[in-house]
């Protein structure tokens, strides 16, 4: 049997779990189907998706249906949970993409659309509701051809049909069709001149190049057209080839009722046996057991297949996206969490509610979970108030803990537009390690990257190999709002130990300080507005302003141990401005449908709201009566305007919004003023460094460590003469 790993996914209501019971009691898994609204779903396995009525979690279904074996995974429709199913995405073999026939191409359907493309995952598309008063076969076909391209094509004549062997071609289509179908490649083209027919063979290797997108038309709720839809699929999808060395990707993590941790898996080449070793990037451990589950019940095996999705017991340090074996780890995932909550613990133990929220972050990797010590609170990024609302469940329902949360706020980061050199030094009695990190911009979108450019002679590799997991394991703060930053890259130019004194945690502090001082001197406009040495000198008690409040330090000390001066007591040291730091907001990209009379007042809105749109448009697939905008706006900004649209067009409005990454925020200075973050008040991220001279630590403020620091600088940049800017 050929075996294929397939998921249904949709925009909410779109009626996606009930095809995946008429799938499953049409193909005999199942009496009776199930229903979302009856509780009675068969992958809705979870309490809360029975009682809430909605997907939360995928959950897999094993059908075999004539030569094939389908595995049938259900993931949520909510965009709340759309970092589940993009997970899901990857591991798919062919997708179903199920649209309302009375509602049409919604907005999280366009962005399921684009995460499909960029994973590259064939698409079948399950046209549901078409028994509901107001559903039109002909405008939806019209809208995915004038969404989706002109590769959304008609299969209902292509089912029920029967195909020649000896020339491999399906017969019993309509002369249209198939000139639809051939339109789309030109090997397609080629062969239907020749015999006025695409061969099945021709017809799924366009299907697997997603050139075709073969769309189906029925009720799932009343059974009409599944079987039709069973046959296509059945018909048109192909095995991928397999090869012969073991690989796997990891999905999914969860835990059973035993509170065992299931690592979900799709095993991309060799077999998978229980027991086997099995090596991370950083990691070797043993797979305990090997399951395969259909809805809430498994068989446990001794191995399975490549094609197949498992869960794993005993790997403690697997991740979503994950390789295993020879398989490539996932690129970043496209949507990022762009709320934050603060946990309101109430009676119970802030620590025990941190355990828990730790276990619910390691399921779901879109689900941030970050302690400050210095607030004594937990505070939460994810993608919405649903999300929340179950994450306040789960809580309750497997830790027995009945916390609240904090209205939520939008979740900023920063990031650098020009590279700079942060030296960290921390040298109290008996130890002792310096450390010099490179920040360096990226693209956006690139995150946060690691690397070394430092000569083992200078610093031994085990030193190195340390302050690279230094860089790693934590949440890196950016100066301006005390938001994380990203898009640096973080490379380690150089470094020094002592024979004798230097311990591990030392370099985790002298590693710490390095990238908070090269952020602070990325804050004060170093190298390109002014150099290390002029910083210093800013500070150094002048009373004119440079740019900081009231900035004062004692001059006196020196490298050679006179530490008393720089240790003086100094008011605090508070820049203005945001030099070459950047303050970024999440953005959304949006399309706004309204009608035609009220386009001026949807443009209006969106220049109120500081964002930007595309020359207006008229819909394509009606009689222009509406008008649609596109284009991008802060989140902070739209995100509640789905109301107003709704309010000022009666309901006759749409608005649908996907995350369009991370964008400069729009007002910066009131942000920051709102926020008044002192980095030097911050003592868990302090940026200074600590000396040693006469047998005593003392603290050195971080412009003046370029003075009292060890080693040069090891970046060009950082090399300029003392007084000239290193751009200059």
């Amino acid at each position: 049997m050929k075996r294929i790993v397939t998921g249904i996914l949709a925009h909410v209501d779109a009626g996606k779990t009930t095809l995946s019971e008429a799938i499953l009691y049409a193909t005999g898994q199942l009496r009776k189907p199930g229903r979302v609204d009856h509780g009675d779903a068969f992958l809705d396995t979870n309490a809360m998706e029975r009682a809430r009525g909605i997907t939360i979690f995928t959950e897999p279904a094993i059908i075999r249906t004539g030569n094939t074996a389908i595995t049938l995974l259900d993931t949520p429709g909510h965009v709340d949970f759309s970092a589940e199913t993009e997970r899901t995405i990857r591991v798919l073999d062919y997708a179903i993409l199920v649209i309302s026939g009375t509602d049409g191409i919604q907005g999280h359907t366009e962005t399921l659309w684009r995460l499909l493309a960029r994973y590259n995952i064939p698409t079948i598309i399950f046209i549901n509701k078409m028994d509901a008063p107001g559903a039109s076969k002909t405008h939806v076909l019209d809208q995915l051809k004038h969404r989706f391209g002109d590769g959304c094509i008609d299969f209902t004549t292509m089912t029920g049909t029967t195909t020649d062997a000896a020339v491999g071609t399906t017969t019993g289509t309509t002369p249209a069709v198939m000139e639809e179908i051939a339109m789309q490649s030109e090997p397609a083209m080629n062969e239907y001149l020749e015999t006025e027919h695409v061969g099945s063979d021709t017809i799924r290797t366009m299907i697997e190049r997603r050139e075709l997108f073969p769309c189906f038309f029925g009720s799932a709720l009343k059974m009409e057209g599944i079987t039709e839809f069973i046959n296509g699929f059945e018909t048109y999808t192909q095995e991928p080839q397999y090869g012969k060395e073991f690989g796997a990707r990891v999905y999914k993590i969860s835990h059973d009722s035993q509170g065992n941790r299931l690592t979900w898996l799709k095993t991309t080449g060799g077999e998978l046996h229980a027991k086997a070793l099995l090596n991370g990037d950083t990691w070797s451990e043993k797979a305990d057991q090997v399951r395969v589950y259909s809805g809430a019940k498994y068989t446990t095996v001794e191995s399975v297949p490549a094609g197949t999705i498992c869960a794993v017991t005993g790997l403690t340090n697997t991740h979503p996206g994950e390789g295993l074996g020879n398989e490539q780890s996932a690129k970043n995932p496209i949507l990022q969490p762009v709320l934050t909550y603060t946990l309101l613990p109430g009676t119970n133990d802030t620590h025990k509610c941190l355990t828990a929220l730790r276990e619910l972050e390691d399921e779901d990797p879109l689900l941030h979970v970050a302690w400050h010590p210095r607030l004594q609170e937990i505070h939460l990024q994810l993608m919405g108030a649903i999300q929340l609302e179950i994450i306040q469940q789960m809580m309750h329902d497997r830790f027995g803990l009945d916390v609240t949360f904090g209205p939520g706020a939008i979740l900023y980061k920063e990031t650098i537009t020009q590279p700079i050199e942060g030296a960290g030094h921390f040298e109290p009695l008996r130890h002792y390690a310096e450390a010099h990190i490179l920040l360096e911009p990226l693209p956006a979108g690139s995150g946060i990257q690691y690397a070394t450019t430092c000569p083992e002679d200078t610093l031994d590799r085990n030193w190195q190999r340390l302050i690279i997991t230094h860089l790693k394991e934590r949440e890196h703060l950016g100066t301006l709002t005390g938001s994380p930053i990203t898009d640096i890259r973080l490379t380690l130019v150089t470094g020094r130990s002592h024979l004798k004194h230097t311990e591990g945690g030392d370099f985790r502090q002298a590693t710490y300080r390095a990238i908070r001082q090269g952020l602070m001197e990325a804050r004060a406009g170093v190298p390109t507005e002014a150099s290390a040495f002029d910083v210093a000198q800013r500070f150094a008690g002048d009373d004119t302003d440079h740019g900081v409040d009231g900035a004062v330090a004692s001059q006196g000390g020196d490298k050679t141990g006179e530490g008393d001066a720089a240790s003086a007591e100094t008011p605090q040291c508070r820049i203005k401005g945001m030099g070459n730091c950047r303050l970024l907001e999440p953005w959304y990209r949006f399309r706004l449908e309204v009608p035609q009379d009220m386009l001026g007042r949807a443009m209006s809105d969106v220049q109120r709201m500081s964002g930007s749109f595309e020359t207006p448009q008229t819909d394509g697939t009606g009689d222009g009566e509406y008008a649609i905008l596109n284009g991008t706006a802060p989140v902070s900004e739209m995100q509640d305007y789905a109301m107003d649209v709704n309010a000022y067009t009666h309901g006759r409005g749409h608005l649908s919004c996907v995350f369009a990454g991370y964008q400069p925020c729009h007002n910066a200075e009131e942000v920051v003023e709102r926020e008044n973050y002192n980095p030097e008040a911050d003592l868990d991220n302090t940026p200074d460094s600590v000396f040693c001279a006469h047998g005593a630590g003392y603290p050195v403020k971080w412009y003046k460590v370029p003075e009292f620091m060890h080693l040069d600088y090891a970046w060009s940049g950082m090399r300029a003469g003392e007084g000239e800017a290193a751009g200059e």
